[in-house]
C-alpha cells in the first residue's frame, strides 16, 4: 500500500506590516514667497515588484501649493516628488500579486527661502499579499484501502488585472474665468461585479475647482462624474470579484473652455482600476480511511482561506468646528479652502455593523481686514460613520474615503464651522477554514485470524461506515452478511462477519 499527494490550492490574503515613510520635497516657484497658503496633496498609482521575502513599491506625491508672492499676488505651482519603499517578510514570495497602499498622513513646511519650499510629507504604507495557498492532500488506489469521501468548498484565486482609463467632465460657469487657481480630484469604486470573462467596475469621480473670475473674485466648484469599466479577466458570472481605483494625480489636468454659449471648465481625470477575482468551487477529498490489511497512522491538518464580499458603500456628514487661537488674526472674510481630504484611522466590524474613524481635513484661506493681508488655518475634523454590516468579524477589512461637498463658515470672526459629505468604499475579506488528510502512513500488517467467525457488538447510532472500520472489514461484507440490518442503527444490535479460515 503507497499513498500519493494529491494537491490542491485555496486562495489567500493576509496583510503586510502597516509602517510610516518620510518624503521630502523640494519645490520651485519661479517667483519669490513670502506665505504658503494651501497645500494640496495626493498619490497616484503604486507600481510594486514581488520577490523573495520583499514586496519593493515606487510612486509619486503629487503636490500642489498656493502661495503669496513678493508682489501680494496670489500664485499656484504643481510638482511631483518621487518615492520608494518596501515590505519585508518571509511569507512572500517571487511572482505573487501585492496590492499596495500608500496614504498621506501629514506635511511640515519645513522652509521657505526665496524662489523654493521645502516640504516633509508623511505617508503611510499598507497592503496585502494574495496568493494561490498549496494544500496537501493524499490518493489511493490500494483495494485494501477504504476511503469515505466528501465534499467540500474551497475558494479559488483567478488572478488580477488593471486597466488605466480617463474621465472627462465639464461644467459651465457664468462669469468669465480668468485664472485656475487648484483643482482637486478622488474617485471612488461603488460596485464590482463580474461577467462572462471581465468585471464590471463602476464608480464616482469627483473634482473640486478654484477659480479666479474676472472680478477679481474667488469661486469654487464640483464636478461629479460617472465611470462603468469592463476589465478582460477568466471569470464567470458566478466569481468573486472585488477592486479598487486610484486617481493619477500628476496626470490631472483642469483648462478654461470658451465657446459661444460662454466658459466651462474641462477637467481631465486619468484613474488606475485594479480587480482580482476569487472562484467558489466544490470538490471531493478524503475524510476518512482505513486498511483492511494493516494498521495505518493518519496526520489531518486544517487550512484557512480568504472569501471576498461584496463591496459596501456607506456615506455619511461630518462636521466640526475650530475656534482660533487668541494670538491668531480674526476671520473677516473666508476666500477659499483648499486640501480637501480624509483620512481613515481605524475600521473594525462589531455587533453587526461596520464602523469607520477618521480625520477631515481642509485649509482655509482667509482675510484679515485690520491690517488687510490673507491668513490660513488647517481645520482637523474627526468623524465616525457605522452601517449594517452583516457579515462575521475576524476577516481582512479594507476601507477607502472621498469627502465633497466640503463647506466652511466662519462666526463672530473666530469660529469656522466645517461641513461635508463622505463616502466610504468597504472591501471585505473573511476567512474559511477547512480540514484535510495531509498525510497517511501504513504500519504493521494485522495478524492472520485463526477463527471463522465472529460476532461485534454494534451500538444505536453507528453508520455502515464506523462498523466496517471497526472491524477492519469491508463495508460490501458487514453489508452482505448482514443483509438484513440497516444503518444506521435504531438500537443496539449483534453482527455477525464470517471469515476464511487460516491454518
Amino acid at each position: 500500500m503507497a499513498f500519493e499527494t494529491s494537491n490542491f490550492y485555496v486562495g489567500k490574503k493576509y496583510p503586510l506590516s502597516k509602517g510610516e515613510f518620510s518624503v521630502e520635497c523640494n519645490i520651485g516657484t519661479g517667483e519669490s514667497v513670502t506665505k504658503i497658503l494651501s497645500v494640496c496633496l495626493g498619490t497616484g498609482k503604486i507600481v510594486s515588484e514581488t520577490l523573495n521575502g520583499v514586496v519593493n513599491f515606487s510612486g509619486n506625491v503629487d503636490v500642489k501649493l498656493v502661495y503669496l508672492g513678493q508682489d501680494g499676488q496670489i500664485g499656484t505651482v504643481c510638482s511631483t516628488c518621487p518615492f520608494s519603499s518596501k515590505f519585508e517578510d518571509e511569507k512572500i514570495e517571487n511572482g505573487q500579486k501585492a496590492d499596495v497602499y500608500v496614504k498621506i498622513i501629514d506635511y511640515n513646511i519645513e522652509s521657505i527661502g526665496g524662489e523654493s519650499v521645502k516640504l516633509v510629507v508623511n505617508l503611510q504604507q499598507t497592503g496585502f499579499i494574495l496568493a494561490s495557498k498549496e494544500i496537501r492532500t493524499i490518493k489511493n488506489e490500494d483495494e485494501n484501502v477504504c476511503f469515505k469521501n466528501e465534499d467540500i468548498k474551497i475558494i479559488r484565486f483567478i488572478g488580477s488585472a488593471s486597466e488605466e482609463v480617463e474621465v472627462t467632465s465639464e461644467f459651465n460657469v457664468r462669469d468669465k474665468i480668468t485664472r485656475i487657481l487648484i483643482s482637486e480630484s478622488n474617485a471612488i469604486i461603488k460596485s464590482v461585479e463580474s461577467g462572462s470573462n471581465f468585471v464590471v467596475v463602476s464608480g464616482e469621480v469627483s473634482s473640486r475647482v478654484v477659480y479666479l473670475n474676472d472680478n477679481d473674485k474667488f469661486e469654487s466648484g464640483y464636478i461629479y462624474d460617472t465611470f462603468k469599466e469592463e476589465i478582460e479577466l477568466d471569470v464567470t458570472r458566478e466569481s468573486l470579484a472585488c477592486g479598487s481605483v486610484c486617481v493619477k494625480q500628476e496626470s490631472v489636468s483642469c483648462e478654461i473652455v470658451e465657446d459661444e454659449k460662454g466658459y466651462k471648465i474641462s477637467i481631465k481625470v486619468p484613474l488606475c482600476i485594479s480587480v482580482s477575482a476569487f472562484n467558489e468551487e466544490t470538490m471531493s477529498v478524503i475524510k476518512d480511511l482505513y486498511s483492511t490489511k494493516c494498521e495505518t497512522k493518519v496526520t489531518t491538518e486544517s487550512f484557512d482561506m480568504s472569501c471576498p464580499c461584496p463591496l459596501e458603500i456607506v456615506e455619511g456628514k461630518i462636521e466640526g468646528s475650530l475656534t482660533l487661537d487668541e494670538d491668531k488674526p480674526r476671520v473677516d472674510k473666508i476666500i477659499f479652502s483648499g486640501g480637501n481630504s480624509v483620512i481613515v484611522t481605524n475600521s473594525y466590524i462589531n455587533d453587526g455593523e461596520v464602523f469607520i474613524e477618521g480625520i477631515a481635513k481642509t485649509t482655509v484661506v482667509y482675510l484679515n481686514d485690520e491690517d488687510n493681508s490673507l491668513y490660513s488655518v488647517q481645520i482637523d475634523v474627526p468623524f465616525t460613520l457605522s452601517d449594517k454590516f452583516t457579515y462575521q468579524e475576524g476577516g481582512i477589512l479594507v476601507v477607502e474615503a472621498v469627502v465633497g461637498d466640503v463647506d466652511v463658515s466662519v462666526r463672530k470672526g473666530r469660529e469656522l464651522f466645517y461641513d461635508a459629505k463622505v463616502k466610504a468604499s468597504v472591501n471585505y475579506c473573511y476567512n474559511l477554514v477547512g480540514g484535510i488528510i495531509s498525510e497517511a502512513e501504513e504500519l504493521d500488517e494485522y495478524p492472520p485470524k485463526d477463527y471463522a467467525m465472529e460476532v461485534i457488538f454494534a451500538h444505536s447510532g453507528d453508520e455502515l461506515w464506523d462498523v466496517a472500520k471497526y472491524s477492519k472489514v469491508t463495508e460490501a461484507q458487514v453489508i452482505s452478511q448482514n443483509s438484513d440490518v440497516s444503518f444506521p442503527l435504531t438500537e443496539d444490535t449483534s453482527l455477525i462477519l464470517f471469515y476464511q479460515r487460516v491454518n
